[in-house]
């Protein structure tokens, strides 16, 4: 992992994430990138050209000061960090940023709303990790130190989640991490006999040509199934794969519930879900 981008807003979010991704950079010798939009209003473009570019020197010089304040941060001391202000209005251009930059991984702050609903749809969050292409970690709450040791990657067992799966175990490795797997098993209407997910798991290991544990686990909720598991197991990040077309609202090929508890303070590594057959 040699780049860590961080967008950034001045909230308390922003500056969760910060930490986070300041504990990673240390651990793994990397380079912070920080990221700005100002989101200057159409309007001011509508003006004259000398009151354009003054007012435009006004937001910069106001972003460029309350960056300094944000930077002045113990934890921050002898890291490499690179600094970008740019008028976008649209927190879906963190992606090109991110591309364009080669970053390894992206890292932001959540305001961490106590439903999966509030968490991600329709929040700066949700837009960036619907058009990210590269791996994205939300940060729901204050760490005062972060080691990734053990990661539960959850799967609807899909050729999607297999390639996303193929994702996780990367940085899984790249974090000296244990990668554990569950698939949730709803109880109610939708419930399913474990031999019908057992010939999953068997159409989903020969997908991977890897012979991996798939853990099955019974709960209400796909997402509430998804928590506890990985408060059983005591892991320290959850990754998901999901779909960029159709947002967070539709993690595993349709809907999950909406309701997560509200102690849940577990990061959230979203990867995105594409076809690509192993080779």
């Amino acid at each position: 992992m040699k780049t860590i981008l961080v967008p950034i807003d001045f909230s308390e979010h922003s500056q969760n994430a910060l930490q986070v991704a300041s504990f990673l950079a240390k651990q793994h010798h990397a380079k912070i990138i920080l990221f700005h939009m100002i989101g200057i209003s159409e309007s001011v473009f509508a003006k004259s050209e000398l009151e354009e570019e003054e007012e435009v020197k006004y937001y910069l010089q106001l972003a460029k000061k309350k960056l300094k304040s944000f930077l002045d941060k113990s934890y921050l001391r002898n890291l490499q960090i690179e600094t970008i202000i740019q008028n976008l209005k649209d927190f879906s251009e963190v992606s090109t940023v991110a591309q364009e930059k080669q970053a390894d991984l992206v890292v932001m702050g959540s305001h961490g709303a106590s439903t999966f609903h509030a968490f991600f749809v329709g929040s700066n969050t949700e837009k960036v990790v619907r058009t990210s292409h590269i791996p994205v970690l939300v940060i729901k709450s204050k760490h005062s130190s972060f080691h990734i040791k053990k990661i539960l990657f959850a799967t609807d067992l899909s050729p999607e989640s297999a390639f996303a799966y193929e994702k996780a175990k990367a940085l899984a490795k790249t974090f000296h991490a244990e990668l554990s797997i569950v698939h949730v098993n709803t109880i109610g209407a939708n419930y399913r006999s474990n031999s019908k997910i057992r010939e999953d798991i068997v159409s989903f290991r020969a997908l991977l040509k890897e012979n991996v544990d798939v853990e099955i686990h019974d709960d209400s909720t796909v997402e509430d199934g998804i928590f506890n598991h990985a408060m059983n197991i005591n892991a320290d990040i959850v990754a998901l794969s999901t779909r960029g077309r159709k947002g967070l609202a539709h993690f595993f090929l349709g809907s999950i519930g909406e309701n997560v508890a509200n102690t849940v303070r577990l990061p959230v590594l979203t990867i995105r879900a594409q076809l690509t057959p192993k080779k």
